[in-house]
């Protein structure tokens, strides 16, 4: 009999170990331009706020061009004695990778050209071909570099870094990096629309669901997709939300810019949207998906199987399409 008692009592406390009673923390705000929220699960009330900030205190000192203080804004306007942190290094380095992967259609040495464009912090001007082409000489991966002793060279002090492609995604896997510190295992990170996802939502007991605009709809809101995610990150690039019109002409600019041409790109591919190991590369994929033409970008996909993609685009008779690789099927909920 005290066998069976002594049992029961064991059955017992290994089930309450089993049931505990999980809490959703979130602290939401607005940071680097735009809003977050961020959602993590423990088995107790938690506030990272303070800690949150200092990481887009970090970023915004390391790489906002909108921070004239920020390290990124003095080597634009030509420091070169600026020794860049570890952010600024690792970023860099994404964007050595994903410029070369993409033919060169990632490229943050455009600056220059955002600024004229109006999409920058930089004075905009009146463009025409040959202003284009005189700006296009300070754009190009090649023509800056890292060094060893973690200063910037460029090839010509007009050079100007815009990392905005991908420092909201990096921002994010720091954020991820922040609450892996503190052993929180399930979370969900959002700045912005891009996100990443770790783990589930044990307060649901569900997976993490994430939705993806429609780009057809300029005012207000309305899905296209609703994803699940886990142990993934997700970001999404268009030309919906972030363009502006000429006062004067009434022409519409978007604010993906060709590094190539020099030119803002209007081009049949409406959204893209990426999911990657990490945030920061899935946002500079994203980016460069909506300078690409539709075939280069299967071509990148196909190179590389670690990224999963959905893209809509407009076919030749201006019909809306979709094209979505096997991988992202499987994270569509229906």
């Amino acid at each position: 009999m005290l066998k069976k008692v002594l049992l029961f009592t064991v059955v017992v406390l290994l089930l309450g170990c089993n049931s505990r009673e999980w809490i959703k923390n979130q602290n939401q705000g607005g940071a680097l331009g735009t809003s977050y929220s961020i959602i993590y699960i423990a088995d107790e009330s938690l506030d990272y706020q303070r800690e949150i900030d200092s990481v887009f205190q970090v970023m915004n000192q390391s790489m906002s061009t909108y921070v004239p203080t920020s390290d990124i804004s003095k080597i634009n306007e030509g420091d070169s004695t600026i020794v860049v942190d570890e952010m600024f290094r690792e970023v860099f380095d994404i964007s050595t990778q994903v410029h070369q992967a993409s033919n060169g259609y990632f490229d943050p040495t455009i600056g220059v050209l955002a600024n004229a464009w109006g999409f920058g912090p930089g004075e905009q001007i009146q463009l025409d071909s040959l202003k284009v082409d005189s700006l296009l000489s300070y754009v190009g991966w090649d023509k800056v570099q890292l060094n060893s002793d973690n200063t910037i060279t460029k090839s010509n002090p007009a050079i100007r870094f815009d990392f905005n492609a991908v420092a909201k995604g990096y921002a994010i896997d720091r954020l991820g990096a922040l609450l892996d510190a503190k052993g929180i295992k399930n979370y969900l990170v959002e700045v912005g629309g891009e996100v990443l996802a770790k783990g589930t939502n044990l307060v649901s007991g569900k997976q993490w669901t994430v939705g993806i605009d429609d780009p057809q709809v300029e005012t207000g809101r309305q899905l296209k997709l609703i994803v699940a995610l886990e142990d993934r990150a997700m970001a999404s690039s268009g030309n919906y939300r972030k363009f502006r019109i000429d006062p004067e002409t009434g022409e519409k600019f978007v604010h993906t810019i060709n590094p190539k041409t020099g030119y803002t790109k209007n081009s049949y591919v409406l959204a893209s949207s990426v999911v990657a190991n990490t945030c920061a590369v899935a946002d500079a994929y994203a980016t460069s998906f909506m300078a690409m033409d539709l075939e280069e970008s299967k071509k990148v996909l196909e190179d590389h199987e670690e990224l999963e993609a959905y893209i809509i685009y407009l076919d030749e008779n201006g019909e809306t399409k979709e094209f979505m690789t096997t991988g992202f099927q499987a994270f569509v909920k229906q």
